[in-house]
């Protein structure tokens, strides 16, 4: 039987925070914070062939080009260290999140594809090792390996610049698309070197953040994506942001979030609000009055059934034609 791995790795629904900031040698380092969101996800399954050339990789769909050049990446890598001849195989991805929406859909592959190959080799690979192997495969990626701590993130390095804390606060998201989910291609858009005062407005926000973590407050971590958004919209330029940030006030949300390299955004809610689900459904007939349609009602903390009303999930095709984006039916599940 030929040496199998398996792998699975979760997506994100945006950015709660990214801008340029300061490591611990006072280096400026481009960093992201997430929102975590479990059910989408990829999954791969890696078939080792001993005695083919390294190279010899083959992928299901073909076109998953970042995953390919992860697999050669974690085949060598497993090959050093368990004294084991590095060969080909064939790698099997599936899965369920939408591209070009900014929820880490490259990443979730990349990172899928990494621990099947490890799995296949009858290793564990560290956090550290995933971020290494997938920046190198991607140039960038998303804290995805670490399971949904809260950290800030050196997405073009693979390294945390700080753990914020154990967890986020308690929030309610209801999802949604802009621009009507048409993909963000990132590569086109302005590249601006921040000057010491946008430094000094992301270290003002990391410093809320890291309160808003550490006293579970969801009206303060509100308040940080928000800004985090509006600073976000100098190169987005998203048409319905100012609909976006009038619904939540007039909704009673804490903020509103929105991917910083994609389309979907967030509005966020308190869970202890009093009339929370009047809120809620409030906000899906505001986002439908303005044309945005809504994708998924989803919370940051553990549920126990549909407690929440949610909008009909975005349906579009999940890989939009092109290199690494073979298209197959997608949509965000609903709560």
């Amino acid at each position: 039987m030929m040496p199998t791995g398996t792998g699975h790795a979760p997506c994100h629904h945006g950015e709660i925070l990214q801008g340029v900031f300061l490591d611990t040698d006072g280096r400026r380092c481009a960093g992201l914070v997430t929102l975590p969101m479990t059910g989408p996800g990829s999954r791969a399954e890696f078939v080792r062939r001993p005695g083919t050339a390294p190279g010899a990789l083959t992928a299901v769909p073909a076109d998953r080009t970042k995953a390919v050049r992860a697999a050669a990446l974690a085949v060598v890598e497993c090959a050093q260290r368990t004294g084991q001849p590095p060969c080909g195989g064939e790698l099997r991805l599936t899965g369920d999140i939408p591209v070009g929406l900014g929820m880490g859909s490259s990443t979730s592959d990349v990172i899928a594809t990494v621990r099947a190959v490890a799995d296949s080799y009858g290793m564990r690979p560290t956090p550290e090792t995933v971020a290494r192997l997938a920046v190198r495969a991607e140039q960038a990626c998303d804290p995805l390996m670490l399971d949904g701590r809260p950290v800030l993130f050196a997405q073009r390095e693979g390294r945390v610049l700080e753990t914020l804390g154990p967890a986020l606060p308690p929030l309610v998201v209801v999802g949604c698309a802009l621009g009507g989910g048409a993909p963000v291609d990132t590569l086109s858009l302005p590249v601006r070197e921040p000057d010491e005062a946008d430094v000094r407005g992301w270290e003002r926000l990391r410093t809320l953040l890291r309160r808003a973590v550490a006293t579970a407050d969801a009206r303060l971590l509100g308040e940080v994506a928000t800004a985090s958004a509006r600073r976000g919209q100098h190169v987005l330029r998203h048409p319905e942001f100012e609909a976006l940030t009038a619904i939540h006030r007039r909704v009673g949300a804490v903020g509103v979030q929105i991917a910083h390299s994609g389309a979907v955004a967030g509005v966020l809610f308190d869970p202890a609000a009093p009339g929370l689900r009047h809120r809620v459904r409030g906000c899906l007939r505001a986002l439908d009055a303005h044309g945005i349609p809504a994708t998924r009602t989803f919370t940051t903390f553990p549920t126990t059934g549909k407690e929440f009303p949610h909008g009909s999930a975005h349906r579009r095709g999940d890989r939009p034609s092109g290199p690494d984006t073979a298209r197959r039916p997608a949509r965000l599940p609903a709560l």
